[in-house]
């Protein structure tokens, strides 16, 4: 199958690149580099050993992307193209809804035009905003809280709206809860610009010597250790999340949009991360527990038996591999793809 892989140089997007490759697809890259690399593609060439198209083109550009389509030709498309960081969206909440909401108006215009009408969406567990209960199941209430998330949370309601209108439609709406790791190879992994938003990335900075210490944003919730619980997921399985979703939505028998958890089931502390990572690097991440952040939950997970049950998918890789695999990636690439 070809498929049209908007964003696909980042960081989910160049992983689920090589599974696609690997499962006998053909991604289709759009990508404009605002937060990716081309170096990413050029090594997810190397490590599968084949080529594939790549367009360096702006998702929101319409007559760009009809010319991409009738070129192209694909039969789904996997849209990752979206800005991400939560703090920036509070600054900067009109960048957000501009680049992240046209962008998919655009793309499903042209899909609409193109006869093209399978579609993964990249979307998130900040729809839920914070939770009542964990784990998190998809039925559980959707309140985002800041721009970003509330643009995640427009667009599903975007889509389950063309659906209603155009029941042909098949749609999954892909709510990641917290990618981190990297490639087994070390040749691919995150390389945030500035300052990282993310724990990992954080840390292994940290660890490489490129940021002085870790920033942990409170030490006094209601969790085992004091320190927020999260959801951590291996890079590798959410991109083969994808792979599955795009065969769960090839065999369906009738259309929809579909909301699934990609997530671990089981939550970490954010010292049970460190630690982790310690032992991984066999360095120590010198850290400093700072005040709260508005607007984070003590403890998020997800359920993940949605997604077991229809795309046959669960997460086979724990914390010690997510680990051991960012720290490859970071200490073989110390200034990431630079």
């Amino acid at each position: 199958m070809r498929v049209l892989v908007t964003g696909g140089a980042g960081y989910i997007g160049s992983h689920t690149c090589i599974e696609l490759l690997k499962d006998g697809h053909v991604p289709v890259v759009v990508d404009n580099f605002c937060n990716s690399k081309p170096e990413a593609l050029r090594r997810v060439r190397e490590l599968s050993g084949q080529d594939f198209p790549v367009h360096d083109l702006d998702v929101r550009d319409r007559e760009g992307l009809r010319k991409i389509f009738l070129q192209e030709k694909p039969e789904a498309v996997i849209h990752f193209a979206g800005l991400k960081a939560v703090g920036e969206s509070v600054a900067q909440p009109w960048r957000y809804y501009d680049n992240n909401l046209v962008s998919t108006l655009v793309l499903v215009e042209v899909m609409q035009e193109a006869g093209c009408r399978q579609l993964v969406f990249s979307s998130s567990a900040t729809v839920y905003g914070m939770p009542d209960q964990v784990p998190l199941h998809e039925s559980a209430p959707l309140r985002a809280i800041n721009p970003y998330g509330r643009s995640k949370l427009m667009i599903e309601d975007m889509l389950r709206d063309l659906v209603q209108a155009e029941p042909s439609w098949r749609i999954a709406l892909l709510r990641y809860f917290n990618p981190v790791g990297a490639h087994e190879s070390g040749r691919i992994g995150e390389d945030p610009n500035g300052i990282p938003n993310n724990l990992m990335p954080f840390i292994s900075q940290v660890a490489v010597g490129r940021l002085p210490r870790l920033r942990i944003f409170g030490g006094d919730y209601d969790t085992p250790d004091g320190t927020g619980v999260r959801d951590y997921l291996h890079v590798v399985d959410l991109a083969l999340g994808h792979v599955r979703a795009l065969d769960w939505l090839a065999q369906a028998t009738q259309g929809g949009a579909t909301a699934i958890n990609l997530g671990t089931g089981q939550g970490h502390s954010v010292l049970e991360m460190v630690a982790a990572f310690e032992a991984a690097s066999a360095r120590a991440i010198p850290c400093d527990i700072v005040p709260r952040r508005p607007g984070d939950a003590a403890s998020c997970y997800a359920d993940t038996a949605l997604a077991e049950k229809l795309l046959g998918w669960k997460a086979q890789r724990g914390i010690a591999d997510m680990c051991r695999d960012a720290w490859r990636w970071q200490s073989q690439n110390p200034q990431g793809y630079v």
